[in-house]
């Protein structure tokens, strides 16, 4: 058990943080991504500026690893886009952790060795099992002696049906819908929206983003038609506290959406639950509603409703999960998005990430399960106190060492005209709290 590695699932900001502590330590340590290089998943979100400063996405024992290769961290109060963090933080980080990160293989299940989850004993002297698919299709097996699982919830993404589930017709509907922020600054992309009737789905920021973007889209290109469709019975506070907010930049985004609905390029449709897709002809669908409500000819559909974890791969793992949010049952609480945004999470560690299964955890955006916004220095705090428990350092497994900016409520992120422009704490291994830069040179 203790010459096994410590597997981690995931070579984005949280999983190679956590490789950096286990470095550290001394640990051995296997890092497995299903993509071909560090933050895959970010780099799908490459054209989106994140909402936090460069001083709080750099992981401190990531620093120190980064160091002795006379690797400079960026000026800490400049906002990167997602493809800056990836290729000057995350690549170079993987590539000074070496052979501990291997691309290219894909996590397939965990379990224990020769014990599926009914088997009771020696559960906690057996080592786990992790089944790997490389890229060619070739399986493997790994021993490890815990596992970290911090491979994020980006491959889920929550349908356009409002009960949760896809909407009768989405699946048919899958060439004219995304579930992420188009990069409209890609002309292809643009494209597919100028001059046609897209549908938005979603009251958070990410839909709030999409949603400036296109507004603009529609300044420039005749015939570009908005609809917002919103499950909410009105608009509300979705827009934010303006210019009275406490965070600059989420008050930026909630006026320059306020703006393009006022201006008339977005059509607000409140209460509005998906229930099914219409084809309409010509590649084109009506959005129908469970009160019988239809959006007719809509060329393109947004949905940004959130993600979600995918815990098929942990089948055999006893997990310890709270039936509402899917997060570990002793952080739920604490993160629920009903009571609590980022800002009034206090950082936790080892003691609410653990589960029934030994050894095993959940971390970063995964571990919050469906709540929607995350903090990469929560991440960072999550995996140090991890890797100290881990290295039979109890002491410093349970001593918070993490000061949160104090920036009050934080649940959103806002569009930058200027990239250096103050902004606030949070940001995501998603891009739920980050924004499309502007389409206006």
């Amino acid at each position: 058990m203790i010459e096994s590695p410590v597997v981690v699932i995931g070579a984005g900001p949280i999983g190679l943080a956590a490789a950096a502590h286990l470095t550290e330590r001394g640990l051995p340590a296997l890092v497995l991504e299903a993509g071909e290089r560090a933050g895959a998943a970010v780099h799908r979100w490459g054209h989106v500026r994140l909402f936090s400063p460069w001083s709080q996405l750099v992981d401190p024992a990531a620093a120190r690893a980064l160091q002795p290769t006379g690797w400079q961290a960026p000026a800490g109060d400049a906002y990167p886009t997602g493809a800056d963090w990836a290729n000057a933080y995350l690549q170079p980080l993987a590539d000074t952790l070496g052979d501990t990160v291997r691309f290219g293989t894909r996590v397939i299940g965990v379990s224990r060795q020769g014990r599926d989850r009914v088997v009771d004993a020696g559960r906690d002297t057996t080592p786990f099992v992790v089944h790997t698919r490389e890229a060619g299709g070739r399986e493997g097996r790994i021993l490890a002696r815990a596992v970290i699982d911090a491979s994020g919830t980006w491959q889920s993404p929550n349908p356009l049906g409002a009960d949760g589930l896809p909407a009768a017709g989405e699946t048919d509907a899958a060439e004219a819908i995304s579930y992420r922020i188009p990069d409209l600054t890609d002309p292809a992309v643009a494209a597919r929206y100028a001059g046609r009737h897209t549908a938005v789905a979603g009251s958070g920021h990410s839909a709030l983003t999409a949603l400036v973007g296109l507004a603009e889209l529609a300044a420039t290109a005749p015939g570009t038609r908005i609809s917002w469709l919103l499950r909410r019975g009105q608009t509300g506070a979705v827009f934010g506290g303006g210019a009275a907010d406490e965070l600059a930049a989420r008050g930026a985004l909630g006026q320059r959406a306020q703006a393009a609905v006022q201006a008339g390029h977005i059509t607000t449709v409140t209460g509005f639950r998906t229930d099914r897709l219409d084809p309409a002809g010509d590649r084109r669908w009506a959005v129908v509603a469970d009160d019988g409500r239809r959006i007719e000819q809509v060329d393109q559909i947004v949905a940004v409703t959130g993600f979600r974890p995918d815990h098929r791969l942990l089948s055999e793992i006893r997990l310890g999960v709270d039936p509402t949010l899917q997060a570990p049952t002793a952080l739920a609480p604490l993160i629920d998005p009903n009571v609590h945004s980022c800002g009034t999470v206090y950082p936790h560690g080892v003691a609410e990430l653990a589960h029934p299964e030994p050894d095993f955890y959940l971390a970063g955006m995964k571990s919050y399960g469906r709540a929607p916004t995350f903090l990469a220095l929560t991440g960072y705090e999550q995996v140090r106190s991890i890797v100290a428990a881990l290295a039979g350092d109890h002491d410093a497994a349970h001593r918070v060492e993490l000061t949160l900016p104090d920036t009050g409520v934080c649940g959103g992120s806002g569009v930058f005209d200027d990239p250096t422009a103050t902004g606030g704490c949070c940001t995501t291994s998603e891009p739920e709290l980050i924004a499309l830069p502007t389409l206006r040179p």
